[in-house]
């Protein structure tokens, strides 16, 4: 495929959040045109738009019932045109969310396919008859409960990893892997660039396994018959979402020469702070390992690969919440670890809010709250008597994927300029955190992302030059990128104390960015450095 991706900037927007035109709380596809200007003045030249077709809503649009158009509460499929259109215009592309592992139980295929035993569609999900009148294995679901939903109407269970109302698409029949492959088409066709596929690894199963996972053996064979029937002959790119690789399986997937997919997310890092990966379990995080697994995927990538940056997206809580110091340096420890990240080789990943440093909001009660994962890992903790509820709270607070999902702050007035209506999840506007204080603030973190992406775009070193972590010590790190006989070192400070400055620090060089206005003998709290030598 073409390499454009290797320059790719990409900005992740959640269309339900982003901006409402016209009042009913929920934002829209005229709200993303309204601000494609704003988009492109991010330094971004990509957009991945989070589910906007036809669905229930039961997992907020990663529940499609209709692959093939846009939902009524976003706009019009002409509406999409032009948005499209007008991203292009400004020579920015267009990701959409791929969310083929499974359907909504309202897609006309699983109304069909549930209907009878011999129904044409009934092959198109994955059915099965009850062992010794119970689940047909003990596989659970990732928002809680068994893996398996009875359907009394034909007297076996359905598979959904996820909902009960997300049934999961049997990938062995042909006949859907045509469809999708079709679906595909339909899009890249009308000048999509690609697509985030979602859970992608999950396609294939693996039933001797005694717990529900993707990787199965028909992965590969399954991606490459995707990639020849409709992504190579567009060009387009894929960036597979698939939890739980190593770089070696990351590289299976991705190597140029495989035919499957163009970059894979890792999550390995967004894993720490959380004990044994528990979302709603919280854990000191460990600031060493942090940066030793981004260096490992770096290492392990270098080859034939190339990574994805990412360290928020809307299955998250904020970074600054998660792994910076919202009392008291939110400026510095935002921008610390937007300096971290993305001075490193891959494709930088930033989700709508995070260009302002947001952190997350403050749920009063569970009624706040509108994500099923949260609603059901509340639930089946509280089942458990274990906690109060106010330890409860506490750690839905922690976690959930509201916290990402709060609506974007664009200015200081009636629900941040969000709607003018009531908004579909509570706002939260605190005084910096809106795009007007911050556009006319030098100082702020979204003109901090605006540098720190223009220099990585003319900058070859920080483009695509190689990686090589020198020290990662005491809370102090210091790698390097270099090409074409230049040299940056990135030098961070991740810890709200002032270090000793590494033997490794260059001096001398010139200082590229820095999020403090004075050099000092010493490295401030959550400083950061992107210094460039020869």
């Amino acid at each position: 495929m073409e390499q454009w991706h290797k320059e790719a900037v990409v900005y992740q927007i959640y269309p339900k959040s982003y901006l409402d035109t016209n009042g009913d709380g929920i934002g829209d596809l005229r709200g993303i045109i309204n601000k494609l200007d704003y988009i492109k003045s991010l330094g971004v030249n990509t957009v991945w738009l989070s589910p906007c077709y036809p669905s229930p809503g039961d997992d907020n649009g990663y529940d499609i019932s209709d692959y093939r158009g846009i939902a009524a509460e976003y706009g019009t499929l002409e509406e999409f045109k032009e948005l499209l259109d007008g991203m292009h215009s400004r020579g920015i592309r267009l990701l959409m969310d791929l969310v083929v592992n499974h359907t909504s139980d309202e897609h006309q295929w699983f109304v069909e396919s549930r209907k009878s035993r011999d129904n044409p569609y009934r092959d198109y999900y994955i059915w099965r008859d009850p062992v010794d009148g119970k689940e047909p294995n003990g596989w659970t679901a990732a928002f809680g409960g068994s893996a398996w939903e009875y359907d009394e109407a034909t007297g076996q269970y359905y598979l959904h990893l996820f909902s009960k109302k997300q049934p999961d698409l049997n990938w062995e029949n042909p006949k859907v892997r045509q469809e999708i492959a079709d679906m595909i088409n339909y899009w890249l066709d009308m000048g999509v660039d690609g697509f985030r596929c979602d859970v992608i690894n999950n396609i294939s199963k693996d039933f001797t396994r005694p717990y529900a996972g993707g990787n199965g053996p028909r992965l590969h064979e399954f991606l490459h018959e995707l990639h020849v029937k409709a992504l190579e002959p567009h060009k387009a790119l894929t960036v597979g979402e698939t939890w739980g690789l190593t770089p070696a399986q990351a590289l299976d997937l991705t190597g140029e020469a495989r035919g499957e997919l163009t970059m894979t997310f890792q999550f390995e890092h967004l894993l720490l702070g959380r004990v044994g990966g528990d979302k709603f379990d919280p854990e000191p995080l460990d600031k060493k390992a942090f940066v030793d697994i981004l260096a490992k995927w770096e290492e392990g990538l270098k080859e034939d690969s190339y990574p994805v940056l990412v360290m928020e997206n809307h299955d998250q809580p904020r970074a600054l919440s998660r792994f910076g110091d919202r009392e008291n340096y939110p400026y510095e420890s935002a921008t610390m670890l937007a300096a971290l990240l993305y001075g490193m080789r891959g494709v930088p990943f930033i989700y709508q809010g995070q260009e302002l440093g947001l952190h997350d909001p403050t749920f009063q009660s569970l009624e706040e709250y509108r994500d099923i994962e949260t609603l059901n890992a509340y639930a089946e903790l509280k089942a458990t008597g274990k906690w109060t509820d106010e330890e409860l709270l506490a750690k839905m607070q922690y976690g959930s994927r509201d916290c990402g999902r709060v609506p974007m702050p664009w200015n200081t007035e009636k629900e941040g300029g969000f709607t003018t209506g009531t908004p579909w999840l509570k706002t939260q506007i605190d005084p910096g955190f809106t795009v007007a204080e911050q556009e006319e603030d030098p100082k702020s973190v979204l003109n901090f992302y605006r540098k720190l992406f223009e220099l990585r775009k003319s900058i070859p070193a920080l483009a695509d030059g190689e990686f090589k972590l020198l020290w990662n010590e005491d809370d102090v790190s210091v790698y390097t990128r270099t090409a074409e006989g230049v040299t940056v070192y990135v030098v961070c400070n991740f810890s709200a104390e002032k270090k000793d400055i590494p033997s490794c620090f260059p001096h001398g060089g010139a200082i590229l960015l820095n999020n403090y206005d004075n050099e000092k003998e010493w490295l401030q709290p959550y400083q950061a450095l992107w210094i460039k030598t020869r």
